[in-house]
């Protein structure tokens, strides 16, 4: 296993993770089950990103977002959340944003914010609605819902526009193509593409 960024060897995703700069500071809080899933995207975000901290728990020291000369922001839905679009870059261009991620299922998101009120009380963002997501080997009752690193280069992309994040995917990309390869074509067309409301047999409807 390669221990930086946890895959096997002769499918080692190093040479694709890039080292971004960003003004805007990831901070990623993860559930400890989501840490041990095989595809664990926030890690490839955070090792991507020269800006970004991970963090495995279920508690957190609220120092981890408030932290000088940075505005801490949620990213998560809500009525008040602000969704991010090109334009979020000069709304918040005269205080950095700390972008705090929560990863896991929603339960797990919910969870957090529930046993830290502090954390659900940040200004929130979000992503567009009907954001496509290229996770295409993963199910999920809304077909939109995006990778914690697909949120992460989106985010940062809408936040900092003069920059463009999405090289943050590449090992993402490789990932998935991978798993596809394995269970091989006739499997990833049944289990995915025909399946009813996957999120391949939307993009492929398309």
């Amino acid at each position: 296993m390669c221990e930086r960024c946890q895959r096997p060897a002769t499918h080692c995703l190093c040479s694709l993770i890039p080292a971004l700069d960003s003004r805007t500071r990831v901070v990623v809080l993860q559930h400890p089950d989501e840490s041990r899933h095989a595809l664990n995207t926030a890690r490839l975000a955070v090792l991507g990103l020269k800006n970004a901290q991970l963090h495995v728990g279920t508690e957190f020291d609220s120092a981890l977002w408030q932290v000088e000369g940075y505005c801490p922001r949620l990213l998560f839905p809500g009525e008040a959340a602000t969704v991010l679009t090109r334009d979020s870059a000069i709304e918040y261009a005269c205080d950095p944003t700390l972008l705090v991620v929560p990863d896991g299922t929603w339960r797990h998101a919910r969870q957090l914010l529930s046993h830290h009120p502090a954390l659900a009380a940040l200004p929130r963002v979000t992503l567009p609605v009907g954001t496509l997501t290229r996770y295409r080997i993963r199910h999920a009752e809304d077909a939109s819902a995006l990778s914690t690193i697909e949120a992460i280069a989106l985010s940062l992309n809408a936040l900092e526009s003069t920059q463009n994040f999405d090289a943050l995917l590449a090992p993402f990309d490789a990932l998935i193509a991978a798993q596809i390869a394995a269970m091989g074509q006739e499997r990833y067309l049944k289990h995915h593409v025909l399946r009813e409301g996957s999120r391949a047999r939307i993009q492929h409807e398309e």
